[in-house]
């Protein structure tokens, strides 16, 4: 029982995920969108869809 109440805090942590204003999906907090390629507001990546 010891053993387990000291492995209970080694809980892993999950990243919080931010929503893109403009599209609405999901990225890490302080990285580009992968879906639009926009950073803060400004377009940084160009991204080619396969249509």
């Amino acid at each position: 029982m010891k053993r387990r109440q000291r492995q209970a805090s080694h809980k892993k942590t999950y990243p919080n995920a931010s929503e893109d204003k403009q599209s609405g999906g999901i990225h890490l907090p302080h990285r580009v969108c992968p879906e639009t390629g926009m950073y803060r507001g400004r377009q940084v990546l160009t991204i080619k869809s396969d249509d």
